[in-house]
């Protein structure tokens, strides 16, 4: 792992003290699973179930922080059965699906969340017209149930797709009273009121956390880093984790520690797992 300075190195080693009442809240793709061209597929990285077993023994709470659906990463995760094991050892995993929108966690096993935002369903029809328009016709679009993903990764030029689209649909979700999330090579569009950032909010008052790492990839990732920041301005100890990649740059800035993708991040959280007591 890279630290980006003395600061960030000193700040791993404060996290250290804090034990038992650490929370540690990921991202999924691109921070658990690697990016691949059909989101369908992005599976766990195959070390992930015995790291975040190991780590949850030693800390307060282990969460995953997703623009996926909850239903969605807790099947691509093995996270159901990552969290029997969890929960075997007296601790708690949770899953915070659609930016927060959607909860599940290891004790009580049902995905809670809310219908479906006003003017999505409209959203969702007008689409293909709207891809027409922006010679976009081929991007892959997902239908989230709370949310709607415009994937450009499958087509032949994703980044040019990409940058005709971020403003058309960003128009066209206004209009419906949505948001834009983009990501890489995708754009998110869903209702406002809930991100990343307030859910380590939540994380931390909720559970009374006495320490917080985060670790993510994306833009979409940006809020939670920020609220991180405003934590350890206070006397937080906190560490902010890039999985780094040849394609999203934005979270590098932010970050504390840079590493080289999921197997980084789970040599990490290996590593903090091994020096907690």
């Amino acid at each position: 792992m890279q630290f980006t300075s003395p600061e960030a190195e000193q700040r791993y080693d404060a996290l250290l003290t804090v034990g038992a009442g650490l929370v540690v809240a990921l991202d999924f793709d691109g921070t658990l699973s690697p990016i691949v061209d059909d989101p369908e597929q992005a599976h766990i990285h195959p070390d992930a179930g015995d790291v975040l077993v190991e780590l949850a023994g030693k800390v307060l709470a282990v969460a995953v922080v997703t623009g996926r659906p909850a239903r969605q990463v807790l099947d691509l995760g093995g996270l159901e059965e990552i969290g029997d094991a969890v929960a075997a050892a007296g601790k708690e995993l949770y899953v915070f699906g659609q930016y927060g929108n959607e909860r599940w966690s290891s004790s009580r096993r049902t995905i809670v969340g809310p219908r479906p935002p006003q003017g999505l369903a409209t959203f969702l029809r007008e689409l293909p017209r709207t891809l027409r328009a922006a010679d976009a016709a081929d991007a892959y679009v997902e239908d989230k149930g709370l949310a709607v993903a415009v994937h450009t990764r499958r087509m032949p030029d994703p980044e040019s797709a990409f940058a005709r689209l971020l403003p058309v649909l960003s128009e066209q979700a206004e209009a419906h009273d949505l948001v834009v999330e983009p990501g890489r090579n995708v754009v998110e569009v869903r209702s406002g009121g809930m991100d990343k950032g307030l859910v380590v909010e939540r994380l931390i008052t909720q559970l009374g956390a006495k320490g917080l790492l985060f670790a993510g990839d994306d833009l979409g990732d940006v809020d939670a880093f920020e609220t991180v920041t405003a934590y350890a301005g206070e006397g937080l100890p906190t560490l902010l984790v890039c999985s780094a990649s040849d394609e999203q740059s934005a979270l590098v800035p932010l970050s504390d520690v840079v590493v080289p993708g999921p197997a980084g991040v789970l040599a990490l959280l290996r590593d903090l797992a091994r020096r907690l007591p």
